[in-house]
């Protein structure tokens, strides 16, 4: 007689509401600890630079928006890993997991060598855009330098979305939060001259920029590399060996996630660019005002990455019940965190506003004045940011990619850019102008993505 032996089930999923809400904690505190500490970073920058006076802070926004641009870019090539590792994952496909992870290191790295030569022109292009020869000539100093930032920034990357996917992301928090602690040290001495270094003030925060990220890539690659529960994967073992079906569908899942996130960090690089048509008081305090803005926006968009790896491991499981409850509960722990974020900048813009300037800069009260309604504007659209990044970030898991670029073409740049100039030059509204602007493009592109998401069973997005 012959048995037939049934492969071993895999062991029941707990789809109830509070085991889905720790799921969700779980993965998503470390990732909110590792963006608040990679914005820490860039706090660091701003504060310290501010300190040097409203020139040099213009500067410092206008350099770090050329190369937010070009970074983003490769910010959502690396993200392409994080549905297909997640799916992997999910499914138990060791295999499939190691290809996306390996080749996702092959798009990044070809990415970067191609965008060298345009930041390395950063001044010509600010200059050709209309912004002042002294501030174009002190934002070239430093991308030329931080411009080398962009491998180990994208390695990076790519290891958070694998760790991501495997729900190991605790190693990339620790990491990025000793990193503030090391760019702050080596910002104060690079920036002022001390510890017996050249005071090289622009130019040494780049300097800073380079160290603390080349110092992060190498620990995480340690990481991976020697540490049981992942070395097994082998991602670095014939790292060299081409494997063309992978880099493909990671290129192609990857350059619309691009695409999407350079549409939307575009309509805030734009911004800063008619800010500073206006004068060198309205961008410094744009600036303090948007990265205020960026700091909050680092939950909900944590929280995006958590449904986009919560999604796709309940969709590599055949699970419609967890993809169902995971996607309810990121949208509303990111619509929780929104409400409060908005509460503070209303009751509080002032002492916010002033963390970034010394009070004996004789700019200080001028760009307090200025930013104060822009923080204003900004909590008023924190609700509908939240919504767009959780409806890309879930779309994101359904391998979707296509559809949303185009979404997001469409608000930010055929709704937000022209929105923000009228407001600005033609009503004569100024920098609120051009913040109402942000924040109507935002608004078009929560509604389109959500919709989106919650028709995704009658659009036949999910398949399991």
């Amino acid at each position: 007689m012959t048995t037939t032996v049934s492969p071993p089930r895999p062991p029941a999923q707990d789809n109830s509401w509070p085991a889905h809400l720790r799921a969700t904690l779980a993965l998503g505190l470390p990732l909110i600890g590792t963006q608040m500490a990679q914005m820490g970073i860039s706090f660091v920058d701003t504060m310290m630079l501010g300190w040097l006076g409203a020139q040099t802070l213009a500067a410092s926004v206008l350099a770090t928006t050329v190369f937010f641009m070009v970074l983003v870019v490769g910010f959502g090539l690396a993200q392409a890993v994080m549905p297909l590792a997640a799916q992997a994952a999910g499914q138990g496909d060791e295999r499939s997991l190691r290809r996306a992870v390996r080749m996702g290191f092959w798009v990044v790295t070809a990415y970067g060598v191609l965008m060298m030569p345009v930041l390395w022109n950063t001044g010509a292009i600010l200059l050709a855009i209309g912004q002042k020869p002294e501030l174009a000539a002190l934002a070239q100093d430093y991308v030329r330098i931080v411009q080398w930032s962009l491998f180990p920034v994208l390695i990076v990357s790519v290891l958070r979305s694998y760790l991501s996917a495997l729900e190991r992301i605790q190693i990339v928090m620790w990491v990025t939060m000793a990193a503030v602690g090391v760019n702050g040290l080596l910002n104060y001495a690079f920036i002022f001259g001390h510890f017996g270094a050249p005071a090289m003030g622009l130019s040494g925060a780049a300097l800073a920029s380079l160290g603390t990220n080349i110092l992060s890539a190498a620990v995480l690659m340690a990481f991976v590399h020697f540490r049981k529960g992942v070395r097994e994967h082998e991602i670095f073992v014939r790292f060299w060996r081409p494997d063309w079906e992978a880099l493909r569908e990671v290129f192609r899942l990857g350059l619309p996630i691009s695409l999407t996130i350079l549409a939307e960090v575009g309509l805030f690089s734009v911004a800063s660019i008619m800010m500073g048509w206006i004068g060198v008081i309205p961008l410094a305090a744009h600036g303090i005002v948007l990265q205020l803005s960026s700091i909050t926006f680092m939950i909900p968009l944590s929280f995006s990455q958590v449904g986009t790896v919560r999604l796709g491991r309940a969709i590599g499981r055949k699970d419609p019940l967890g993809v169902e409850r995971a996607g309810w509960t990121v949208i509303l722990l990111g619509l929780g965190f929104a409400v409060f974020s908005a509460t503070m900048f209303i009751l509080f813009p002032r002492p916010l506003i002033s963390l970034y300037l010394d009070a004996d800069n004789p700019d200080a009260a001028a760009i307090i004045a200025y930013g104060m309604p822009l923080l204003a504007i900004s909590a008023a659209f924190q609700i509908v940011d939240t919504l767009q990044v959780m409806g890309a970030g879930l779309l994101r898991a359904l391998k979707d990619t296509r559809v949303p670029m185009f979404i997001a073409m469409f608000s930010y740049w055929g709704v937000g850019v022209p929105a923000a100039y009228v407001l600005a030059f033609v009503a004569g509204f100024g920098g609120m102008g051009v913040w109402g602007g942000l924040a109507l493009g935002l608004a078009v592109a929560a509604v389109l993505m959500n919709w989106r998401y919650f028709r995704r069973d009658a659009l036949g997005l999910i398949h399991m």
